[in-house]
């Protein structure tokens, strides 16, 4: 069966995250539904680099899955852009070898986040977090620091997220301001439920005085998911780029 890689971006706002969910409408649903289409009607399953939540987007997700009958490239990209939702739009087909999977080949990904300081802006409710305040920018990009390298993410890490190994290494982060909008970015091996969205809420948290620069480096020594740390919402999270 040949096996096919999808690069895909979607909007976020009015799906209940990737996974398929009985009922609810999903990233992971409604590709499969095309895919299943294009296969002949056989039911085929789609695996993608990981799991976004609801309202969290893509710029450039990951995907794989196996037809029944070899399709050239182009016609399955047209083909899944023609039965696949304004909400989601497949950027590239490729042939991939059956060792290839989205998500056990992958080694590094790359998330963003964006924060809007300034004006409330409602027709970007759905891609910035409006904090409509000012942040002290410098104490952040010195506390981001902190979470580079190699460490046991337990703090940072949603309670649901059941997998034992909680360790990653986080490559490289930074922070950019381009007028009101804030970007905050982290590379790593991988990332866990909610661990962007708890990392980007402890540095909001320092930017605007209610935490210290060292809370970061003492909330991860912890290892404890019961430290209190505000998850920032999730309108503001892309999946940018995954690597291979």
């Amino acid at each position: 069966m040949p096996r096919y890689k999808i690069t895909f971006s979607y909007d976020g706002s009015n799906f209940h995250g990737y996974q398929v969910q009985p009922k609810l409408r999903t990233i992971q649903g409604e590709l499969e539904k095309a895919v299943s289409y294009l296969n002949r009607q056989v039911e085929t399953s789609v695996q993608s680099s990981g799991r976004t939540d609801g309202g969290v987007h893509a710029l450039a997700q990951v995907a794989h899955f196996d037809l029944s009958i070899e399709i050239p490239e182009y016609k399955i990209k047209e083909g899944l852009n023609t039965l696949l939702p304004n909400d989601i739009h497949i950027i590239k087909v490729e042939k991939a070898s059956d060792q290839f999977h989205a998500r056990f080949s992958s080694k590094k990904k790359e998330y963003i986040y964006k924060i809007n300081l300034g004006e409330y802006n409602p027709t970007m409710r759905n891609y910035e977090y409006q904090y409509g305040r000012e942040l002290d920018i410098l104490k952040m990009m010195e506390a981001i620091h902190f979470f580079e390298g190699t460490h046991d993410f337990t703090s940072f890490v949603s309670s649901e997220d059941m997998r034992e190994d909680k360790i990653r290494t986080i490559y490289k982060s930074s922070i950019k301001r381009n007028k009101d909008i804030l970007v905050i970015s982290f590379q790593a091996d991988g990332f866990m439920k909610y661990q962007v969205r708890n990392m980007v809420g402890i540095l909001i948290e320092i930017g605007n005085g209610k935490k210290e620069v060292s809370d970061v480096e003492r909330i991860l020594n912890l290892r404890n998911r019961k430290t209190s740390i505000k998850i920032a919402p999730a309108e503001g999270l892309y999946l940018k780029k995954v690597w291979y």
